[in-house]
């Protein structure tokens, strides 16, 4: 691990590199364990017109060196303050390094900036290093009904919010 004593630096996405970046990371894992959905290819596809633009942002995770990204998470806007923590993803060979918990830190904490009132999240059973992390930051499990949207991924059999 040539990073293992320098921690990532986690800032907001602001290139299409940066863009291009998100979406790699995404389609990775949601290839290869679900099926990617159309919307998970509209957000990824535009992440400045989907998630930037109207009110959130997406935040990447770079090697010290300022190259390469090794994960990134986003928050999308929904109406009456309420946001959405989605598409967390951190690179295979980068896992264990504390990524996602930093991602997951500076995400609430960008919320907050943005003017949050409730973060949520939906995740997968599957995915149980993810579900402990969300776990650990302070999410609790909600069930469908207190979603504070409509339409949601159908993956998501694990739905929670910041307590």
């Amino acid at each position: 691990m040539p990073y293992a004593s320098a921690p990532p630096v986690v800032s907001s996405i602001a290139s299409p590199g940066d863009a291009d970046a998100f979406r790699a990371l995404n389609e990775e894992w949601i290839s290869r364990l679900f099926t990617l959905e159309e919307a998970d290819r509209a957000v990824l596809g535009d992440p400045f017109g989907r998630i930037v633009d109207p009110g959130g942002d997406v935040l990447l995770a770079r090697e010290p060196d300022g190259g390469t990204a090794v994960g990134c998470v986003a928050l999308l806007a929904h109406p009456d303050a309420v946001f959405e923590l989605a598409k967390m993803a951190v690179t295979p060979g980068a896992q264990g390094r504390g990524i996602g918990r930093r991602l997951v830190a500076a995400a609430i904490g960008r919320a907050r900036d943005l003017g949050a009132a409730r973060l949520f999240l939906g995740t997968n059973s599957r995915l149980a290093a993810a579900v402990h992390l969300y776990e650990d930051a302070g999410f609790v499990r909600i069930t469908r009904d207190r979603l504070p949207v409509a339409d949601y991924y159908a993956r998501a059999d694990i739905l929670m919010e910041l307590g």
